[in-house]
């Protein structure tokens, strides 16, 4: 059954533009530009949700993939639309494009966030990305991951003790997303017993 309808579904997703195809999460996943928006796994078709598509999938009682990480189980945002398929429902052609539209959306934006330089952050000019670049931070993704305090640690060794606090409260902001003034001051001690021991 299994491979039969797979086969039946690349067939009918053809039609949609060319796809490629992997497997993940021990099935195969379906990629158009390089996002993926379809899942089959044990003769289960899952589309990729978003948007307005959530609710059209949930009205239609079509349940939400789970995918069991040892302890955890993450609900990703996929669906299984196996009975509309086998069952020829003729909003699945609207609901696929759907996917397929939001899914380029979403993998665009991750780009761009991927592009996005560390000037381009909140409270962030290019003083301080020179500042933050020699310091040996290089990029927006590993500044997000160090997080403010260890960002301001670095500084703080490449530019020898006498660093602004200052700069501390703006590196938060940045990862915040918001401007350093508006910074509460719980969230400001929480930060300074980071940096102090």
């Amino acid at each position: 059954m299994g491979s039969n309808m797979e086969r039946s579904f690349f067939e009918y997703v053809a039609k949609f533009g060319s796809f490629q195809k992997r497997s993940m999460f021990g099935g195969i996943g379906l990629f158009s530009e390089d996002a993926m928006y379809a899942l089959i796994s044990d003769g289960t078709i899952f589309i990729r949700g978003g948007g307005s598509l959530d609710k059209t999938l949930e009205e239609k009682g079509c349940k939400r993939y789970k995918h069991v990480k040892k302890q955890t189980v993450a609900t990703v945002n996929y669906f299984d639309v196996t009975k509309l398929y086998t069952e020829g429902d003729e909003s699945l052609d609207s609901i696929i494009q759907l996917s397929i539209e939001y899914s380029k959306q979403e993998r665009a934006f991750q780009k761009s966030a991927d592009s996005r330089r560390l000037r381009d952050l909140p409270n962030m000019q290019l003083t301080l990305e020179r500042m933050v670049k020699k310091a040996g931070v290089p990029d927006v993704s590993t500044f997000l991951q160090m997080g403010p305090e260890d960002v301001f640690m670095k500084v703080k060794e490449a530019y020898g003790g006498d660093v602004d606090i200052r700069l501390l409260w703006k590196f938060a902001g940045a990862v915040d997303g918001c401007h350093w003034k508006l910074i509460q001051e719980p969230r400001k001690q929480q930060l300074l017993s980071s940096v102090h021991h």
